[in-house]
């Protein structure tokens, strides 16, 4: 996850897990590499400690992670170097993905979009248009609305990825799904939006 704010930098120094680091890929972008999907020169935006960019790198893909948060970058180049995976980690802004200088042919985002505000929200969507090829796709997963309660991060509602991604963009599908997260208020999963998008 990542925002302009170095604050998360905590998340991944303190003794207690945050409730995403789960120390292994997320199930959804597993299912989405065995069908294929995770390919070419791939952007793990707001990639924590690295889970996700590596097992995108070991099937194939081109794989490049970046955060907000240093620590977590550390995490994850050390990852790579001791499992052995061509993995590049860099510190960046999910906000300014343009100074990356590079473009990629497939985005995922596991649980970034929904840490925004609106104006952030815009931004962050123009930043991934920024460094998207035409025709490649986003990945994008994020905390549902249909959660319970009113802990965690913000809520999304379907209508909300729609308009957000309205511009310049095709959204292929919207499904429900799940992460799985370390246990936080007596669960261990929460309720996602899985939503499929192509750059026009």
């Amino acid at each position: 996850m990542s925002t302009p704010s170095s604050g998360w930098d905590e998340s991944y120094t303190g003794s207690t897990p945050a409730p995403w680091d789960i120390g292994r890929p997320q199930p959804a972008f597993v299912r989405l590499a065995d069908e294929g999907r995770l390919r070419g020169r791939l952007l793990d935006s707001g990639c924590g400690t690295g889970e996700n960019t590596l097992m995108a790198a070991v099937r194939g893909a081109e794989a490049v992670g970046v955060d907000v948060a240093a620590p977590a970058i550390e995490r994850a180049r050390t990852k790579a170097a001791e499992r052995g995976v061509a993995a590049r980690f860099e510190v960046a802004d999910a906000l300014d993905l343009g100074r990356l200088g590079l473009t990629f042919d497939t985005i995922i985002d596991s649980g970034v979009f929904h840490v925004f505000d609106d104006d952030d929200r815009a931004r962050y969507v123009a930043s991934l248009a920024s460094v998207l090829e035409p025709g490649g796709t986003c990945y994008l997963m994020c905390f549902s609305d249909r959660q319970p309660g009113d802990w965690g991060p913000r809520r999304v509602r379907r209508d909300e990825l729609i308009d957000a991604f309205s511009d310049g963009w095709t959204i292929d599908s919207i499904t429900a799904g799940t992460f799985d997260v370390n246990p936080v208020m007596g669960t261990d999963t929460v309720q996602a939006w899985l939503a499929v998008i192509q750059r026009s």
